[in-house]
């Protein structure tokens, strides 16, 4: 059997952006999407996934930070830890973490990426926030009247608010209510940011191991 590239998600959203950034930005070709429904199924998966894998597998996770970065990054490394991966590093990499197997065991070389950047606290609708258009007035008008929302009228949590920021804008698209993954083909959201270049650069880095794909962190 074929080795398999396989990309561990928290959800469908995931799959669907993943795919279309894919497509647009000569990202690599992935055989299986698996999304878990929550972070915590995600990383209780790691033992079993990982050992279940097949010679020359190769697995990409891409999970929120939430609002605690180094609490969410503590928790995938014990993880890894605790499967007997070497060098894991104490912070996950800007461009994105790429770990390959112990020598001596049967587990897939494995790559990270915390939404939005691995740098701060959030959840994969503050990475589609990079990809609206700079400078947007209408996007301005989504974010005030978000935050003018009388106190006891706020019905949501503090981390799913970037969820009510993405979700209001693309309900005031020209074709209102687009998922996000048809948002990107629609360009309402913009896929040729240099974040998404990043983002990419680590997915082609992971799976196609070519040198080539550099990260530049200040342009396309």
């Amino acid at each position: 059997m074929a080795p398999k590239k396989v990309l561990l998600v928290e959800g469908k959203d995931d799959v669907h952006v993943v795919r279309h950034l894919c497509g647009n930005r000569n990202g690599p070709h992935i055989d299986v999407f698996r999304p878990h429904d929550s972070v915590e199924n995600l990383l209780d998966s790691f033992p079993i996934s990982f050992k279940a894998c097949e010679e020359g597998d190769i697995f990409g996770v891409i999970i929120d930070a939430d609002l605690n970065l180094s609490w969410r990054w503590e928790s995938v490394r014990n993880q890894l830890l605790k499967l007997e991966y070497e060098n894991v590093p104490k912070t996950p990499a800007y461009d994105g973490t790429i770990l390959d197997p112990p020598a001596d065991k049967l587990l897939p070389r494995v790559g990270f990426w915390i939404m939005p950047d691995n740098r701060i606290n959030g959840i994969l609708e503050d990475f589609l926030q990079f990809l609206v258009p700079v400078g947007s007035l209408l996007f301005e008008h989504v974010i005030l009247s978000i935050e003018g929302i009388p106190e006891n009228e706020i019905k949501f949590t503090l981390v799913n608010k970037p969820k009510v920021i993405m979700h209001t804008w693309l309900a005031w698209q020209s074709d209102p209510g687009r998922p996000f993954g048809t948002a990107i083909k629609a360009k309402f959201l913009d896929p040729d940011v240099p974040q998404v270049g990043v983002l990419v650069d680590w997915l082609n880095r992971l799976f196609l191991d070519d040198p080539t794909f550099a990260t530049n962190l200040h342009g396309n």
